[in-house]
């Protein structure tokens, strides 16, 4: 008869998945290298799979285990938040793993704030940025991702978000290039230079090309960039115009040699928010999490409002 699956063994099976090895989960989970494999061969016995099979000097999960982590991870998740939720959260002692997606534009001028403001009280937890790739809403769902940062619209009645501060595009040119003495250039003088376009997408269109085209003017994008960031080195090295968030102009522009301004048209501004699962509402390291993040970067000036963390999403990206 098949071993009954206890919260333990979902706790091994989600350690040696983290890990891909059974000495580095039995340190995670500060247990006895015997212990931890005896644990794994339980695994194998209740769930009909080799989960991590020799590959090499190293170990790697099977198809199944793959498909499987994320469920196992989410009723982890669950599970502690159904144990934790009417209890003190002892931030200090705290050891916890986050993961974060996040486009690069934000992460640039995010990532700092976050790991500061949590790593002061809670030097057990770690932030794990991963970038952007699929916008689908599953990876919250599953608990792959714990949270989700940038800016666009969806709707999902299980998605939550709150609003982290409300982002403007400027543009950026090369401090000692043609346009780099100008006090305020016009969007004449913007289109008389080529442009890189920063679209994860490939998009070389964009909200300006609406605005020049009404004004008759028409700008001649010459590169498009997956990033915000890229765009922003292209812009230092050449005699490009670009388009990126105030935030990161504003932190790296003289790093860079890049003077940014903004642009002389009305375009939409860009809200950036951070998005979680609703069953990680009660969760209190996860709200302490979002809190903090909210504080340190919001737009409240540190003050986080609460009538936002429970709302229905209407905005990521």
């Amino acid at each position: 008869m098949a071993d009954q699956l206890d919260l333990n063994l979902l706790r091994v099976f989600d350690a040696l998945l983290r890990e891909g090895s059974v000495t580095a989960a039995a340190e995670r989970l500060h247990l006895s290298i015997p212990a931890a494999s005896r644990a794994l061969g339980r695994l194998r016995r209740a769930m009909g799979d080799p989960i991590l099979v020799r590959a090499g000097r190293g170990m790697v999960p099977t198809p199944f285990a793959l498909r499987t982590a994320p469920r196992v991870r989410s009723l982890l998740d669950e599970a502690s938040a159904l144990i934790s939720a009417d209890r003190d959260l002892a931030i200090g002692d705290l050891e916890r793993t986050f993961t974060i997606r996040i486009n690069d534009g934000v992460a640039a001028t995010l990532a700092t704030a976050a790991v500061e403001a949590t790593a002061a009280v809670a030097p057990g937890v770690v932030l794990r940025f991963v970038a952007e790739g699929s916008e689908s809403t599953e990876a919250l769902r599953d608990g792959s991702v714990d949270l989700d940062i940038g800016a666009g619209d969806i709707a999902a009645p299980d998605i939550r978000s709150t609003l982290l501060y409300r982002e403007r595009v400027v543009a950026i040119v090369r401090a000692d290039g043609p346009l780099g003495g100008a006090r305020r250039p016009t969007l004449a003088q913007l289109c008389r230079y080529p442009h890189v376009s920063a679209s994860r997408r490939g998009r070389g269109r964009g909200p300006l090309d609406d605005v020049l085209e009404a004004a008759g003017l028409q700008r001649r994008v010459a590169a498009v960039v997956p990033t915000s960031a890229v765009a922003a080195f292209l812009v230092a090295s050449s005699d490009y115009v670009g388009l990126v968030p105030q935030r990161l102009a504003e932190q790296y522009g003289r790093s860079l040699g890049i003077r940014w301004f903004p642009i002389p048209a009305e375009l939409p501004s860009i809200d950036v928010c951070q998005l979680w699962h609703a069953r990680l509402d009660a969760d209190p390291a996860q709200r302490w999490l979002r809190d903090t993040i909210h504080a340190a970067l919001g737009s409240s000036g540190g003050r986080v409002p609460q009538v936002d963390q429970h709302r229905s999403n209407t905005k990521a990206r």
